[in-house]
């Protein structure tokens, strides 16, 4: 019975081991051909908090104007900031 289970956990190394060398060349020959997983390009212009400097995208961010300087902000504090300065 014993030499059943470590037939078994054996098994299982040896497919362990088989698949991560498998993926391992796989990823090699990916980064060879040029196929390099990169980050989206950037669609959206981000804009700078006027108080803290973070930078937000003006579609999520809170707004508050002055004439006709319009302003962006990543939280109500430095919305609120801004409005009293």
């Amino acid at each position: 019975m014993s030499w059943l289970i470590r037939f078994v956990l054996f098994s299982l190394l040896i497919t362990l081991v088989v698949r991560a060398a498998l993926r391992f060349f796989a990823g090699v020959v990916e980064g060879a051909s040029g196929g390099v997983r990169s980050a989206p390009p950037a669609t959206t212009k981000m804009v700078k908090d006027p108080v803290c400097g973070t930078y937000v995208v003006p579609s999520k961010a809170l707004t508050a104007s002055r004439g006709d300087q319009t302003a962006w902000f990543c939280s109500p504090e430095c919305q609120h900031t801004w409005q009293r300065r």
